[in-house]
């Protein structure tokens, strides 16, 4: 997914990048972890499951983000943002208070969900938020067996719990799902009960590569994934 732009690209394409939705308020769930609702047309929005919006961040920088919640009929979106110190597109997300306006784009992305499959595993951060909160009425709705898996911060722990999530288990970024022995020990990794379970993985690229190496190994479910940032990398 794009990333940035030359500026003058941004340019002559001005006049459909201009600002088309208001924020109508905002919430801290921790430190790092804001939840947004935007108010505009997005009718024409798909917001199927794996899709996310290009949020403008600058003249030249493009963020994408999951839907956590929208309502077509009053036309507004949910967008739960990580907030932390060194990025740009960070910045200007804590920034935002309500009545300011910004720009999101169409949404894109893959498919990251099966309904036809009983089982349903979800892994992620704090990235990985929204999705899991786009997820859970599926889940309940399609009468899933479901699991969430998420590595947090420790300020962000009790995010999940927050958002209303249920299923869920919450590691300590402590090299857990950058170690494939670790992985191997995990529940889930010794249980036949999910060998053919759709597995969704997704948030820092390494953890990511990780446990989808161990699964590969394990089960005979299919497993998507999507890194969404990587150590040293922008705009992924």
């Amino acid at each position: 997914m794009i990333s940035s732009i030359p500026k003058w690209v941004g340019d002559l394409f001005e006049s459909t990048l201009r600002p088309n939705v208001k924020v109508l308020e905002t919430s801290y769930l921790s430190s790092q972890i804001k939840k947004i609702r935007f108010q505009g047309d997005i009718s024409k929005m798909n917001f199927k499951i794996g899709y996310a919006n290009v949020l403008r961040v600058s003249e030249t920088e493009y963020r994408n983000y999951t839907a956590a919640y929208y309502n077509k009929a009053k036309a507004i979106i949910d967008i739960i943002f990580h907030i932390h110190t060194n990025g740009v597109g960070s910045e200007y997300f804590d920034s935002l208070k309500a009545d300011d306006e910004t720009f999101i784009g169409p949404s894109r992305g893959k498919k990251l969900y099966n309904p036809s499959i009983e089982n349903q595993f979800f892994f992620g951060d704090e990235t990985s938020l929204g999705l899991a909160c786009a997820l859970l009425p599926l889940m309940k709705n399609n009468h899933h067996q479901f699991q969430f898996f998420f590595e947090l911060d420790e300020e962000n722990k009790n995010v999940p719990k927050l958002l209303g999530l249920e299923n869920f288990t919450v590691f300590p970024k402590d090299g857990t799902f950058r170690n494939e022995k670790k992985v191997n020990e995990l529940p889930i990794c010794k249980t036949t009960d999910w060998l053919s379970a759709n597995y969704i993985l997704t948030g820092n690229v390494k953890s990511v590569q990780t446990f989808r190496k161990v699964l590969k190994h394990k089960v005979t479910g299919r497993i998507f994934h999507q890194g969404y940032w990587l150590e040293g990398k922008k705009g992924l």
